[in-house]
């Protein structure tokens, strides 16, 4: 029987770091399984602000990968300010009133002449390449997945011109993700914005995203199918390591700047104060890139000195500081567009086998999925005496040596299963 080949158009992919990058290289691990042959379209020359080598090894030899150049505009903004531009590129983006002249100006610059975003300029060349490609091996399924959200214009226009069938992949909602409103956008490009996501959300066959939250907020906009598939963990290959002998919160990815949980930092500041113990066991791990702001924040509730600021390092290398770490903190912006942000790293928490304390919005769509689970206790910015109790608690277990987790109903989350949902789309 011969395997339906599916072709998948996206931005991110190794050697790029970060969670967006192994959705997409997990689903196409093990499509196979399901009788899909992929065929990936990335770019051939792109401006990656994460790199992670180790991941290419997830990428079998089979698999038929093509590319095309794209002309880079964080890549020129470099030449002007390497720092701005990368960090912004990230995501991360300083207070308005700590912003600098140049950095105001490439956040204009960036949300209101690159519309949906810096890759826009991509969406051409690509049409045009793949329009051949797709034509010549009969190719009738097509999957876009975004951010940057300008992969999906290549989608729409594959279908307008091609009537392929279209599955558009959000990884992260549109306009109403954190950072939309820090671009300085103009009323006009506001309204482009908007009349792009209407578009792309209503001519796409298939909607895929990963929230619940997501979900219902495409549903007012779109009557097209809507299916939530979250990202997920995978089998590790075993390392060895032997757990922290400090009692180690430990948070792995960016912290940008207004993921800053002062409610956290003065609940540690007090612990501190209040027991010699904890005083000399606790150690606050930062795995990846922490914005000044969150830096100064510590400083401020006297936290420096308890601070292992160990930078971004390769996803192998994040699994074992996850294993070996005492509590694994998650962090979410506070606010009514964040409730829908379910971070792909939560999965591979969940299976670290390691309490998770989570601090975001009411109403997150991570505290269902942790409460389902039983993987951890999920607090808002206001619960800051529960937050307290509860890290003292695990402390106390951490001194009895009895500081575990007992996870129900993982397997929904492996990868494979959730390759099989989408399987089933296609």
């Amino acid at each position: 029987m011969n395997k339906k080949k599916v072709l998948i158009i996206t931005y991110y992919w190794s050697p790029a770091g970060g969670p967006g990058v192994q959705r997409w290289l997990k689903f196409v691990k093990y499509l196979p399984d399901f009788n899909i042959e992929p065929v990936v379209y990335i770019p051939e020359n792109p401006n990656y602000p994460l790199i992670d080598k180790t991941l290419s090894s997830e990428v079998s030899k089979d698999l038929k990968i093509l590319k095309h150049t794209i002309k880079e505009p964080y890549r020129w903004a470099g030449i002007l300010s390497k720092k701005s531009s990368k960090t912004i590129s990230k995501g991360i983006i300083s207070e308005d009133k700590k912003q600098s002249v140049l950095e105001k100006l490439m956040l204009f610059v960036r949300g209101n002449f690159f519309i949906p975003d810096a890759r826009v300029g991509w969406v051409k060349p690509s049409v045009e390449f793949l329009s051949k490609y797709i034509d010549q091996h009969g190719i009738d399924t097509i999957i876009t997945t975004g951010p940057p959200h300008s992969v999906h214009l290549i989608g729409l226009k594959l279908k307008e011109s091609l009537g392929v069938k279209w599955l558009a992949d959000f990884r992260d909602p549109w306009t109403t993700i954190g950072y939309h409103k820090q671009l300085r956008l103009t009323r006009a490009s506001e309204v482009k914005h908007k009349q792009l996501e209407k578009k792309v959300l209503n001519e796409a066959d298939q909607l895929i995203v990963t929230s619940f939250t997501t979900k219902k907020e495409f549903e007012n906009i779109s009557d097209k199918p809507i299916e939530v598939i979250t990202n997920g963990y995978d089998d590790e290959v075993f390392q060895d390591f032997q757990m922290d002998s400090k009692f180690t919160l430990s948070h792995i990815g960016s912290l940008l700047s207004k993921r800053n949980p002062e409610i956290l930092w003065r609940a540690l500041s007090e612990l501190i104060n209040e027991n010699k113990d904890f005083s000399k066991d606790f150690q606050l791990n930062f795995i990846g890139s922490v914005s000044e702001n969150i830096l100064e924040s510590l400083g401020k509730f006297n936290l420096s000195d308890y601070v292992n600021d160990v930078g971004y390092v390769s996803h192998n290398e994040s699994i074992v500081f996850q294993k070996k770490s005492q509590i694994l903190l998650l962090i979410e912006i506070d606010s009514e567009e964040t409730k829908s942000i379910i971070p792909g790293k939560l999965f591979e928490y969940m299976v670290s086998n390691r309490p998770i304390i989570a601090i975001g919005p009411n109403q997150w769509d991570v505290e269902k999925i942790m409460r389902e689970t039983n993987t951890g206790t999920c607090f808002n910015y206001n619960d800051f005496d529960s937050l307290k109790k509860t890290i003292l608690e695990h402390y106390v277990a951490f001194q009895n040596d009895t500081l575990q987790t007992h996870p129900i109903g993982l397997q929904k989350f492996h990868r494979k299963a959730l390759t099989q949902s989408l399987s089933k789309l296609l």
